[in-house]
């Protein structure tokens, strides 16, 4: 019974001779060596025929390997581009014979168009070539940017071969892979910025997901930006970044909170709980910073006789923005900026003693 799954003849290639012409090409070789068993050595192919010996080749396939097969003297090709034509027209070269177990050989190396050598020091591609890896995209610039550098690799390398056409090709279009890559992973890769804003999606996952005050996360964007821009890298993962580093940071200021949520006035000898200071760290912001902060914080509160329930809270909010503004970076949208006593948008000085201390000290809502 028939084997449905084999209805046509095999196709028998011999490994030596891929290794010399190309895999590609010693398959073309090999069907037309079978046509010219039937159709003589002079062969005329349609594309429609064409189609049937070779379906797993396009157009383009089909003109580019039989010009390597031109190039490297193993067929005479006599019709115009196959792209253009729609059909083959050629002659095998003297010594392209049958063999007795029926593969295709190649033209003995003294044929003069079959002989492999060494690259030349002037040696460029065809026209044809060139137009070929164009229609895969290449840039014609791009094309020619890479001769030097393959002329010196293969002198330096003192190799033959029978093409260097198809080295080239296969050449250029490995470089174009590489250079598609390297673009894809630097248009990918950015260095952070002082407009750097968390996507709607990290804000989506820390408000929603993690439970945690939308202007926390606001206060924490300054210093994130501050500590990667001084790192001076690059990173596609910025979102991911901010997310960890708000939720560390979101650990600890909860624990402070909870030991510090009875209404009152602010002590003359207050100070900072350590969850406080651990907050700060994690933001990256120096401990001697906050230290300088606390007198005013604590003569100013004193002062103006309130009560709140989180003094920690307050100084820790407070301390970050002073850390924001003396590092020139204000991210606060208009609103919270306003409800920051006042504080103008445009506004970046960046010392503490050129504004107000109200500006400074004043909390904003979330505090409350």
């Amino acid at each position: 019974m028939t084997n449905q799954l084999l209805p046509e003849k095999p196709l028998v290639v011999s490994p030596s001779l891929a290794a010399t012409i190309g895999l590609e090409e010693a398959c073309m070789l090999a069907i037309l060596g079978d046509a010219a068993c039937y159709l003589g050595q002079a062969l005329h192919l349609p594309q429609s025929q064409l189609q049937k010996l070779t379906p797993f080749w396009t157009d383009y396939d089909i003109q580019r390997i039989s010009k390597s097969l031109h190039d490297q003297g193993i067929i005479k090709l006599e019709s115009a581009p196959y792209i253009n034509s729609r059909e083959l027209k050629l002659t095998f070269t003297t010594g392209v014979i049958q063999t007795n177990n029926g593969e295709t050989a190649i033209p003995a190396p003294s044929h003069a168009q079959g002989i492999a050598s060494l690259i030349a020091d002037n040696w460029q591609p065809d026209e044809e070539l060139v137009k070929q890896l164009m229609l895969l995209g290449i840039s014609r610039d791009f094309i020619w940017e890479q001769l030097p550098s393959f002329i010196y690799y293969w002198k330096d390398r003192r190799e033959v071969r029978h093409s260097w056409g198809s080295t080239f090709r296969d050449y250029v279009i490995h470089e174009w892979r590489k250079y598609e890559e390297d673009k894809f992973r630097k248009d990918q890769e950015s260095p952070m910025y002082t407009g750097w804003r968390p996507s709607d999606d990290a804000m989506k996952i820390l408000l929603e997901g993690a439970q945690i005050s939308a202007t926390f996360i606001e206060d924490s964007i300054p210093e994130f930006i501050i500590y990667w821009k001084e790192r001076g890298e690059t990173g596609r993962t910025w979102n991911s970044k901010f997310i960890q580093h708000v939720k560390r940071q979101w650990v600890r200021f909860k624990a402070s909170i909870e030991q510090d949520s009875m209404p009152r006035f602010l002590p003359e000898a207050w100070q900072p709980s350590k969850d406080v200071f651990d907050v700060l760290r994690l933001a990256n912001i120096e401990m001697s910073f906050a230290e300088k902060l606390l007198p005013e914080f604590i003569l100013f509160w004193r002062d103006s006789k309130q009560v709140h329930s989180s003094w920690n809270t307050k100084f820790l909010q407070h301390v970050k923005y002073v850390w924001a503004k003396q590092h020139s970076i204000n991210l606060f949208n208009p609103q919270q900026v306003n409800q920051h006593a006042g504080q103008s948008a445009t506004h970046q000085s960046t010392s503490t003693r050129t504004r107000s201390l109200v500006e400074d000290l004043t909390d904003r809502s979330w505090a409350k």
